[in-house]
């Protein structure tokens, strides 16, 4: 019984953190400002125990601060930061890449051109936070089929506490329509085993992206207030 308990609040924990991840990454929690348990305890219809564990989770991706006496507070990060973390997302996928069309086993290829199928789904029906996970987890696959596990542990350290600064960039119409092609070129060069061709494609492709993002946040810097949100074809992320 003990065991099945844990499971269960392990799996509330995690839907929980879920829930308030995506409130970070859209940003209905905005950078710096502190997260009233209560309301938000109301709002997700959960009680303190499962909301402060979440916090823990969140904590460790570097995504909120628990800081003594005043909570949880969300991450904010100088675009110093997340330029850095850029830098080294682009160093670890580049240079996963050859590994990866190396080592990686067809049916890890197939997953990732199924989640890459979602993704364009998603795009259709403009479900942008649908999209982006899908996006996450297609970028993580191709660091994973390297078969190198500090690779992998690296990458998804850094990738978590960036994960709302990536986001943004989809919010600008013209860059999501051009992201989904890159990652068909992406997927293409991954099926051919092509390394040398993915990794300047995945070095292109995220330049590219960085780009726009950091004007979007630049835009609203020093304060960092919530980014606009998309005026067409996205529907609200449900919290």
């Amino acid at each position: 019984m003990e065991d099945t308990q844990a499971v269960s609040r392990g799996r509330l924990t995690s839907a929980v953190a879920e829930r308030i991840r995506d409130m970070i990454v859209g940003g209905d929690l905005p950078a710096g400002e502190r997260i009233g348990e209560r309301a938000l305890m109301e709002r997700l219809g959960v009680t303190r125990t499962p909301l402060r564990e979440a916090f823990k989770v969140l904590a460790a991706e570097g995504l909120v601060e628990i800081v003594p006496n005043r909570g949880a507070l969300v991450t904010q990060l100088s675009l110093a930061d997340v330029d850095a973390a850029m830098e080294v997302l682009v160093g670890l996928e580049t240079t996963a890449a050859p590994f990866a069309c190396e080592r990686a086993r067809e049916d890890e290829i197939a997953a990732i051109a199924d989640l890459h199928r979602r993704m364009a789904e998603a795009h259709r029906a403009g479900d942008l936070m649908g999209y982006f996970r899908l996006n996450q987890a297609i970028h993580e696959g191709i660091v994973d089929a390297a078969h190198n596990a500090a690779l992998s542990r690296v990458y998804r350290s850094e990738s978590a506490r960036i994960r709302r600064y990536r986001y943004t960039g989809n919010l600008d119409e013209t860059r999501w329509a051009r992201a989904l092609q890159e990652h068909a070129q992406i997927l293409d060069a991954l099926q051919l085993r092509a390394g040398a061709l993915l990794r300047e494609i995945l070095r292109a492709h995220h330049l590219a992206g960085w780009r726009v993002t950091r004007a979007m946040l630049a835009d609203t810097a020093p304060g960092e207030k919530k980014p606009p949100r998309r005026r067409a074809r996205a529907k609200e992320n449900p919290a």
